[in-house]
């Protein structure tokens, strides 16, 4: 019996492109998704910061550079996990 195609089995393990791009869909638009909470959230520790201190803008500013380059690591680290995990699955 062989399965139907695009679907898994427990000795066949096939998956349809139209899978794996929605697999894939979901995981990046989660790293959209960080991106912009990491943003937001830096944001607000700045604004936090000035309010403190007195300093108007210089906190909020810092933070969001400090968010944006917090957010572009997170997601530099994700793309690069997932290329290696690619290339591991195509020399198989």
């Amino acid at each position: 019996m062989t399965p139907e195609p695009g679907r898994f089995s427990a000795g066949n393990r096939t998956e349809t492109e139209d899978a794996r791009q929605a697999r894939s869909f979901g995981r990046y638009a989660g790293v959209g998704l960080q991106f912009a909470v990491s943003m937001v959230v830096f944001l607000y520790a700045g604004q936090w910061v000035d309010r403190r201190l007195g300093s108007a803008p210089v906190g909020m500013i810092v933070g969001v550079f400090v968010g944006a380059g917090a957010a572009f690591y997170s997601m530099y680290r994700r793309l690069m996990a997932d290329l290696q995990r690619d290339e591991a699955a195509r020399r198989k």
